[in-house]
């Protein structure tokens, strides 16, 4: 199995040494580079193709948030887990709602941030219990009424797919569920995005939940 290449992005040596070393104990895991501010990793990611970046939000030349922005629009199928020392409900909604796939503080346990990995990369996201609360919160305020007419603007089967990809199903597994082939669940997926407006698959989940659409 070809290992998840993983990039890791942050002002301190210290961290990041420790970070590689701890994630490195899983055979699904390479870290193939490192970087200690934002202009050093667009130059790695223009060098070495990554799967994953770990990113943190406070670094020097160019900080997390547009370094975010940036790899969102040059490395689409990069995918973005934000891990920071902040908690705030602003940066988590801002920064989830603009493309980051997933969102952890420094403080988490090595075998979660290994999962959060894996999951991103099969997936495209990781709702830890900091982002799911955060949501639920602030992000989420379900407009009931306007729910039957949300619905009549899908179609059954966009509906029957969105809802499998809040369940975490990726498109193969989708596929097999409604009998469609994964290119054909991808097809309904981008169409997904552009009736929602969503940029993303976390886009997608957030405005499935915040419009009620699923409860």
């Amino acid at each position: 199995m070809v290992p998840i290449k993983v990039v890791i992005a942050d002002d301190h040596k210290i961290f990041r040494h420790g970070l590689r070393l701890s994630i490195s104990v899983s055979e699904r895991l390479a870290v193939i580079g490192e970087a200690e501010d934002g202009e050093a990793l667009m130059n790695l990611l223009n060098i070495e193709e990554a799967d994953v970046v770990l990113l943190d939000l406070k670094m020097p030349k160019l900080d997390g948030f547009a370094a975010s922005e940036r790899i969102r629009a040059e490395f689409p199928d990069v995918k973005i887990i934000i891990l920071t020392m902040y908690d705030d409900e602003q940066f988590i909604i801002r920064l989830m709602e603009n493309g980051a796939n997933g969102y952890l503080v420094k403080n988490t346990d090595p075998e979660e941030i290994i999962e959060a990995i894996i999951t991103v990369f099969e997936t495209g996201y990781y709702f830890s219990d900091l982002v799911s609360n955060t949501l639920l919160k602030k992000v989420i305020r379900k407009d009931t009424s306007q729910t039957s007419k949300l619905q009549k603007t899908f179609t059954d089967k966009e509906l029957e797919i969105l809802q499998l990809i809040c369940e975490e199903y990726t498109s193969p597994e989708i596929g097999k569920k409604v009998f469609l082939s994964p290119r054909t669940v991808e097809g309904i997926r981008a169409k997904l995005l552009e009736k929602t407006g969503a940029r993303n698959t976390v886009g997608l989940v957030i405005y499935a939940i915040r419009t009620g659409l699923f409860v």
